[in-house]
């Protein structure tokens, strides 16, 4: 439930859209190319997700930003715990 929350909060922020994808199989919505060549930034929580992003798509990765969030997956969607975890961090990427 931490990259629906995150997206859900950026984009309630103004001049910024987002969305997300997983990168498991059993994903809700699975990451494709497309996912890719629209966004500006890819967020993970994880570094292994970072991994696996690179393996399965390195070659759409050459220009893009990828950031790692570091955020443990114990939060439910909207956590306010959560919240005040991400907020700060995703305020540092979009903005940096």
């Amino acid at each position: 439930m931490r990259s629906p929350t995150a997206a859900d909060m950026v984009a309630s922020w103004p001049g910024y859209e987002s969305d997300f994808a997983g990168l498991s199989k059993d994903a809700d919505e699975l990451l494709s190319s497309e996912h890719l060549d629209w966004a500006d930034i890819i967020v993970v929580m994880e570094k292994r997700q970072k991994s696996k992003l690179t393996s399965q798509f390195g070659a759409y990765l050459a220009a893009k930003r990828v950031a790692v969030l570091g955020i443990a997956d114990k939060y439910d969607y909207m956590e306010p715990a959560l919240q005040e975890i991400l907020h700060p961090k995703l305020r540092k990427i979009l903005q940096g």
